[in-house]
């Protein structure tokens, strides 16, 4: 059996937020076209105040883990090649802080659209988001940072 070449980069050759803005989008359009699904009993003062919290958060959230990649030198479009595995700030919490973001950010927009649909299809778009993008990343920095990557996996969730 002849060896496989080592990865160049993860092989993910879209931008992953795409998942995101496609889920908010058909999440708009069913809310729009053919069922409003509103926040049941919750008062707009509320859901509005959640929303800002959860959106805000979600944007830290996601500027630490890439200002993390930028600090380390290292890419953070996953159609390019990582030169560091980056363990720290965010990333001692979650293996994945740009994606709790963009998660945390769609959820906030939900509660600011005042709409269900976007959590309606969420398990659908974080599924996508593990096949499609995850995976292949997580594939990719097992192959370049072997033992490194499986201690650093050992120790921090993939979400949080």
């Amino acid at each position: 059996m002849t060896p496989r070449a080592p990865l160049a980069h993860p092989g993910v050759h879209f931008p992953p937020p795409i998942l995101f803005v496609m889920g908010f989008g058909a999440s708009w359009a069913l809310d729009n076209q053919f069922f409003p699904l509103p926040f049941p009993g919750a008062g707009r003062a509320v859901v509005i105040t959640v929303g800002l919290m959860m959106t805000m958060a979600g944007l830290y959230v996601m500027i630490w883990g890439i200002a993390m990649f930028r600090k380390a030198m290292t890419a953070i479009f996953p159609n390019q090649p990582a030169n560091e595995l980056v363990t720290e700030g965010a990333y001692r919490f979650t293996r994945n802080p740009m994606y709790v973001g963009f998660t945390l950010i769609f959820v906030g927009a939900a509660f600011l659209r005042d709409s269900l649909w976007p959590l309606v299809l969420l398990p659908l778009i974080l599924g996508l988001l593990f096949l499609l993008v995850i995976r292949r990343e997580e594939a990719y920095l097992s192959d370049a940072f072997g033992e490194q990557y499986a201690a650093y996996r050992r120790e921090v969730r993939r979400w949080v």
